[in-house]
């Protein structure tokens, strides 16, 4: 019987060591405790030239660009799943391309981060949590960091201006971790 007794367990130990592997895979608790901070300058795109045209996009005025970066929209991030701070704009850039840039973002890392522009409206506190995969949104890219100031190019395909919301997306749990309205400037 004491034989039995050691099998059954060790095969519990086997299956809690198992159990407890997937679970640090999965959760990637550590993150919670090491930060990426992303110090990128604004992107800075050359004026076109007078046989050159700039790309079309849906949210480009007829009117000439600026000589310089413009900013278009902007919002303060609210705190979701995670205290998050910061500020996020959207840039026209002198040749009409427009970025999507975090300042001053500080946020708690996660598993699978995202940044997504939303038609969903941002919510204050929990109710806002998750909310943003209910309607349309556009996934642009992978968080580069939790901390820092960052830039996401729009695609020329997108028009930015039907998805008044921006999230800090961890696809993984499907939650916002924080979340900004954009307002036109």
């Amino acid at each position: 019987m004491e034989r039995r007794t050691r099998r059954i367990l060790w095969a519990g130990v086997a299956v809690a060591a198992v159990v407890v592997a997937a679970g640090l895979v999965w959760f990637k608790p550590w993150a919670l405790w090491v930060d990426e901070t992303v110090n990128e300058a604004l992107p800075s795109a050359a004026a076109p030239t007078a046989t050159g045209t700039p790309p079309s996009s849906p949210s480009v005025s007829a009117s000439p660009s600026p000589a310089g970066p413009t900013t278009v929209a902007q919002g303060t991030f609210v705190t979701h799943e995670h205290a998050t701070t910061g500020t996020v704009k959207v840039v026209r850039l002198a040749d009409g391309t427009h970025t999507l840039r975090f300042e001053g973002l500080d946020t708690s890392n996660g598993p699978d981060l995202r940044v997504w522009l939303s038609d969903a409206p941002v919510k204050e506190g929990k109710a806002g949590w998750d909310v943003f995969d209910d309607g349309k949104y556009v996934n642009l890219a992978k968080l580069k960091g939790n901390k820092g100031d960052q830039n996401y190019p729009l695609p020329a395909d997108v028009d930015w201006s039907k998805y008044p919301s921006v999230s800090i997306w961890c696809d993984r749990f499907d939650v916002s971790f924080g979340a900004a309205a954009l307002a036109r400037t």
